[in-house]
């Protein structure tokens, strides 16, 4: 399987220093690093499976956008977009609904992957629709709960549940599908996703004739024409305090829906206190950041000083 590491922050090592460690939480959310760590274990287990033929772009960052598609994974059988999240705990996947379970009561989480799964698949979509890209394979939105103490119940859920101890048969399954394009169109779909601009030498209809929509385009096949993305047009909601590879510009309120029908927005809800442009929560973290950083100064200042 090949990987393109399109990860913001990070050296030509693949390695993200203390500082931008830092300049990321405060970006992308509190749980951005963590998820990231999530991510390397799905992708090793994935790559145990899938060899020639599949391609897998990591956090690529949508242009004129600061919206990052975590995983997009592109075989001949389809592509998946697809979120990987380290919660542990008991979960109810249901619909477009990401519930709790407590006691044997449910009730919404915090934090709706589910929808933000559907939501970045449907931004993903948006992207190509843009540089009118036509596709004979389906595009399907996957959640991959990376933690062994994530228990999920999912019924008909809007996207695909993966987890931890099911990685293995996900991957077999997309071994199973039938292959359209052959492996060197799928490295050039890759390619052209990141930069389009190489489709000018081919001709898209021929390259990726279109097919009937997949269960995650019936999601979207209300999406309008724009020569940009716009974060507000798309209506993408994320939580604040936690939005990962988002940077929230008080875009719509947008919930998923039944995957048939189109997005229908929301009242918009009143924009969160911010500090210098940052929220509580993040000057609360950076705070806390450069509080360590200065006591782990003065103790080397200290040891320094005693051994003069």
């Amino acid at each position: 399987m090949k990987i393109i590491d399109k990860t913001p922050l990070q050296d030509k090592k693949g390695i993200i220093s203390f500082t931008a460690r830092i300049r990321g939480t405060l970006k992308y959310g509190l749980n951005w690093y963590s998820e990231l760590e999530a991510q390397k274990g799905v992708i090793a287990k994935l790559g145990r499976v899938l060899e020639k033929g599949f391609v897998l772009i990591r956090n690529f960052t949508l242009p004129n956008s600061e919206i990052v598609i975590p995983l997009i994974l592109i075989g001949g059988g389809g592509i998946h977009v697809i979120y990987v999240t380290n919660v542990k705990g008991f979960f109810e996947a249901k619909g477009d609904q990401w519930n709790t379970i407590s006691s044997g009561r449910s009730q919404p989480a915090r934090i709706n992957y589910l929808s933000r799964v559907a939501q970045l698949t449907r931004a993903f979509q948006k992207y190509l629709e843009i540089h009118k890209f036509k596709l004979t394979i389906p595009i399907e939105s996957v959640l991959i709960a990376s933690n062994p103490g994530a228990q999920i119940e999912s019924l008909r859920p809007i996207a695909r549940v993966v987890r931890s101890d099911a990685i293995r048969q996900f991957a077999d399954s997309l071994l199973q599908t039938p292959i359209s394009p052959s492996s060197g169109r799928v490295y050039d779909l890759a390619d052209h996703i990141i930069d389009p601009s190489l489709r000018k030498e081919a001709n898209p209809a021929e390259d990726y004739p279109e097919d009937p929509v997949s269960r995650a385009q019936a999601i979207f096949n209300a999406s309008n024409s724009s020569k940009s993305i716009n974060p507000n047009e798309l209506g993408l909601e994320f939580e604040e305090d936690d939005a990962p590879f988002f940077q929230q510009a008080d875009p719509l309120n947008v919930r998923a829906t039944d995957p048939a029908q189109p997005f229908q927005a929301q009242p918009s809800i009143p924009a969160r206190k911010r500090i210098l442009g940052m929220t509580v929560a993040q000057v609360a973290v950076l705070a806390g950041m450069l509080g360590i950083e200065l006591s782990l100064l003065i103790g080397i200042f200290i040891l320094i000083y005693s051994n003069q």
